[in-house]
């Protein structure tokens, strides 16, 4: 089947089991197509043009669910937009999906009315699209048509608008649900807002596979130990999330049978002492981009592996996902290249069908791919290529250092060198203790001749480190206390 929208129709089709656990609210998967179709035939009276998208500022709940299946089934697919954002990020992405009106919740009506002075739109507020069961007029459109659009997270440049048709969702559905167990008999929560791949997409996955989805309108410890009275059996968390509940003794509150993990690296400690406290949970790790979503997955019986005898495994972000063929271009003398990928359910393939990752990584004699960093992280230190991501990666193994951060500064003899910013977990080494643990693991040139120590590093909503705002703290560090 090469049609996401036909897919839900099918699993929720005169259902009376939960697909949209709202609040106190459960709305039955036959009301959920009824409120879609009333969603569309309200989509229908905006009077936009054809495949004018909607711009959205909207948190998941059961209306936006119904949104996102009637805007794929008019032809006006829905954009949700980060209500976070300022007025002139978010009027980046509203002049370049070219449409007349932003949607919004009422808590966003400011916003929504600052952004249509700012870009002359027309701020809609969303209403309430009854219970009603009759899924009249909710149709199917071709494989090739705009499911939903998201834009990346604009931690290098400018958001890029990724489409999401019917084809690609229907194919990710089928690689992920296999990769996590979606089930009619699951019920799946995330942490991560509805204008992420981390949380939009496992959520389209679920609902094709009539699964029931928990609405989140934000996370927190509350929100995670009220999951266990509604049943949820499959979560997905960013590492930060993961570690903010060890510390707060209530992982283990919620007994899960898979719990996904993605969006960053996790540490390797944090992740034994997940497997420590849900012994009986799945882990599965999944590596993607708004581009193309999953590449790569560390699958539950790898994780098994990495406990018997293999714990370099929870370096690794896995091997390729079913029917993805993955290589590495212009590997250096280490093997580690940009890794070019090719599948059915990547959405923004080159010409010759292959996707540029921008991710840089090296693959091992079973298949594992470990990241070493991504093209526009790279440092070119006196000629010789230093990628962040692996000298974090050893920091992040020492006891003292809970997270780091690390960046090429500028140098007048070398070009650029490292600089290493740390947020502490104990007291933190010298910088020549510091230099001597990272030069037994790492060549000379990767080693960090900056280091910083710092109470947080800036991260985005989605737990990506913003690695760019870290020269600043180099050059002026306010942020940094200098380890010496």
């Amino acid at each position: 089947m090469d049609s996401w929208s036909a897919a839900v129709v099918a699993a929720w089709h005169e259902s009376r089991q939960p697909a949209v656990i709202d609040g106190s609210r459960t709305v039955a998967g036959a009301r959920l197509l009824g409120a879609a179709a009333a969603a569309g035939r309200w989509i229908e009276e905006l009077g936009l043009a054809p495949g004018a998208p909607l711009p959205a500022l909207v948190t998941t709940n059961a209306g936006t669910v119904a949104l996102l299946l009637a805007g794929a089934a008019t032809g006006h697919p829905l954009a949700p937009l980060g209500p976070k954002l300022t007025v002139p990020e978010l009027t980046v992405m509203v002049r370049d999906l070219g449409s007349q009106v932003v949607l919004h919740e009422d808590a966003f009506a400011a916003t929504a009315g600052e952004l249509g002075a700012a870009t002359g739109v027309r701020p809609v507020t969303v209403p309430e699209f009854g219970d009603a069961d009759d899924p009249a007029g909710l149709s199917a459109p071709g494989p090739d048509s705009v499911a939903v659009y998201l834009h990346t997270g604009g931690t290098t440049g400018m958001p890029k608008r990724v489409p999401l048709t019917q084809r690609v969702l229907a194919r990710r559905s089928a690689v992920l649900s296999g990769l996590v167990g979606f089930d009619r008999s699951a019920v799946y929560a995330t942490g991560s807002p509805i204008h992420h791949i981390g949380g939009l997409g496992n959520l389209l996955v679920a609902v094709a596979s009539g699964a029931t989805v928990v609405a989140t309108s934000s996370f927190s410890t509350g929100w995670w130990r009220g999951l266990a009275s509604l049943g949820v059996t499959h979560a997905m968390l960013v590492p930060s999330m993961i570690e903010m509940l060890l510390d707060a003794g209530a992982l283990h509150l919620v007994p899960l049978r898979t719990l996904v993990y993605g969006a960053s690296p996790i540490h390797p400690e944090t992740l034994r002492r997940v497997l420590e406290v849900l012994p009986g949970t799945r882990m599965v790790n999944l590596f993607g981009q708004t581009e193309g979503s999953p590449i790569t997955s560390l699958t539950a019986e790898d994780h098994l592996r990495a406990l018997d005898g293999r714990p370099d495994l929870l370096r690794s972000v896995g091997r390729p996902v079913p029917g993805l063929d993955l290589r590495i271009e212009n590997p250096d003398e280490t093997g580690a290249g940009e890794l070019v990928v090719r599948a059915g359910h990547l959405s923004l393939p080159g010409p010759d069908g292959w996707m540029a990752t921008g991710d840089i990584g090296r693959r091992d004699d079973e298949g594992y791919v470990f990241l070493v960093g991504r093209t526009h992280d790279r440092i070119v230190r006196g000629g010789e290529n230093v990628y962040p991501l692996e000298i974090e990666q050893v920091l992040q193994a020492h006891p003292a250092i809970a997270a780091a951060g690390v960046v090429g500064v500028p140098d007048r003899r070398l070009g650029q060198t490292v600089a290493a910013f740390l947020v502490p977990a104990g007291p933190l080494p010298s910088a020549a203790d510091l230099h001597a643990y990272t030069r037994t693991r790492l060549a000379g040139f990767k080693v960090p001749a900056y280091w910083y120590e710092v109470p947080e590093l800036p991260h985005t909503g989605a737990g990506k480190l913003q690695r760019a705002q870290l020269p600043a703290w180099h050059a002026s560090p306010a942020h940094a206390k200098a380890i010496i």
